[in-house]
Formats: C-alpha cells, sequence, structure tokens
C-alpha cells in the first residue's frame, strides 16, 4: 500500500519517505477556506498558500506587491480548511532578503498567526543564514531554485532557467547548500529536465518541481491554473484539468437568462 493512502496526517517526515520508497508528492497551491478544503479531501499531499495570490487573487503582474499581512491571512483560511495536508506558506518578497532576524520574524509570523506547517523562501547560497536561523528555532523551510518570480526584474523574462552549463552547475551547488542549510524540502521552476533529474538524484531531500520534467521526487502546479480559471498562461509544463473559465462563464450566462425571463426563482425555490 502506498504511503498517500496509509497517511492520515502528511508531515515533513511523510515527504522524505515518500522520496526513499519511489512515490511522487502531489502539491497544489490554495489561497481560500472553500478552494483548500475540496483539494485536502481530495487527498492532496501538500498545498502551498503561495505568493501566487499575487497574480491570482489580487490581479497584480507580478508576485511582487503582496504582503506579509495578506499572505497570513490567506494561509489562515487554508489552514482552518485542512485536516490531512501538509501546508506551507510563502514568505513574501521583502520579508527575509533584509537579514536573517528579519526573515526569523517573518517566518515566527506566519507559524504563529496562520497554523502554518512550515515556509517557503525563493534564493540560494544568499539565503542560507536566513535558513539555518529559522530552522534552528523549529520551523520547516521549503527551498525555491530556478526560475524564482520574485527576482523577475533581475532576470528579465520568464524563460527557462540554467539552460547553459555554467549556470546549471550554479543551480546544483545552490541545491547542496539549501540542503546543507535545513531545508526539508526544495522546489525547482522551469529548467531543463535532465537538470531536474540530477539535483532529484544528488540531494538526499525530496525534489518538487514546476516545469522540470519528470525524474524529480514532485509535482506542483498554481490551482488556478490546473482547473483552467485561468485562461492566458500556457507554459509547456502546465496541464490543465479543467475549463472552468468557460464552465463558470456558461453558468453564470445562464443564471442571467433565468432571472431576466422570471424563470428564477421558480414556485419551488421560494417560501
Amino acid at each position: 500500500m502506498s504511503i498517500h493512502g496509509e497517511i492520515k496526517r502528511v508531515t515533513t517526515h511523510t515527504l522524505q519517505s515518500m522520496k526513499q520508497q519511489g512515490e511522487k508528492i502531489s502539491m497544489l497551491t490554495a489561497y481560500d477556506f472553500s478552494m483548500a478544503r475540496i483539494l485536502d479531501d481530495s487527498g492532496i499531499d501538500v498545498l502551498l498558500v503561495g505568493d501566487s495570490a499575487s497574480n491570482v487573487m489580487a490581479g497584480h503582474e507580478t508576485t511582487l506587491p503582496i504582503t506579509l499581512d495578506q499572505m497570513i491571512y490567506h494561509a489562515q483560511s487554508v489552514i482552518r480548511a485542512c485536516q490531512r495536508c501538509l501546508v506551507i506558506v510563502d514568505l513574501p518578497f521583502g520579508s527575509y532578503q533584509g537579514n536573517s532576524k528579519e526573515a526569523l520574524i517573518s517566518a515566527i509570523r506566519i507559524m504563529k498567526e496562520a497554523g502554518a506547517h512550515g515556509i517557503k523562501l525563493e534564493g540560494g547560497e544568499e539565503v542560507a543564514e536566513s535558513i539555518k536561523r529559522i530552522t534552528g528555532a523549529g520551523v520547516p523551510v521549503m527551498g525555491h531554485l530556478g526560475l524564482t518570480p520574485q527576482s523577475i526584474y533581475k532576470f528579465g523574462t520568464y524563460a527557462v532557467r540554467a539552460k547553459e552549463e555554467e549556470e546549471a552547475e550554479i543551480l546544483l551547488h545552490n541545491a547542496n547548500k539549501l540542503q546543507e542549510a535545513g531545508c526539508f524540502s526544495l522546489v525547482l521552476e522551469k529548467i531543463p529536465a535532465s537538470l531536474g533529474a540530477r539535483v532529484a538524484k544528488e540531494l538526499t531531500i525530496p525534489v518538487i518541481g514546476i516545469g522540470a520534467g519528470m525524474h524529480v521526487d514532485g509535482q506542483v502546479l498554481v490551482m488556478h491554473d490546473m482547473l483552467g480559471i485561468t485562461k492566458d498562461f500556457s507554459p509547456r509544463f502546465l496541464r490543465r484539468y479543467l475549463n472552468l473559465y468557460d464552465e463558470i462563464g456558461d453558468a453564470t450566462k445562464r443564471f442571467i437568462k433565468d432571472v431576466k425571463d422570471r424563470d428564477f426563482p421558480n414556485e419551488g425555490e421560494q417560501y
């Protein structure tokens, strides 16, 4: 029987066991109570309260504008819904880059005020000191390398990262540094599949990919993309399992027509 089927509550230890036994880890983003409850009941292993809320919930062009207070609000909503899955929360841009003390304060706020199970932050060796300080306080940390959306203005593009050998070696070096600093897991975003496989094989911690190929230890997608709520975002790595943009639109049009035609409410739908 799979670990997924046996486990009543997913922990960081569960993910480590999954990697060791070759069982893939499933992970999606969530930002509100109602959707998180559906995803948790469906058996998802990990929910990430992502700073992608800045895009899909607030309509910003990048992840940069969302604040720590806003991330805590979203995380509180998700945590209230979850009985089984592990819930990880992104540290938003500007809440940890200053110094390791600021990073620790931000992480502790998320753990105390939201009841989260861990935090995620972007960056390589430059955030290792912060990771050591946060994990030293007992807070699990998930790393994030490859395409790091909080650094979009530095790179100037959402193109695939680490295609050249030099950058690939830097990414591999940083992945090892994050593991040494105490990360329990690592997200790799939009890198060549061969490099994703190399990192997952070299590291002992679980490696979860988004556009990092099939040979990593798990996969994550943004929930709005996976369900087809978003329409204009179509990277190669995205598989849409529904087309809710059109389905919700059609349902809304039917509602509007029924109201205009005086068909809703009918005799059986009133007091």
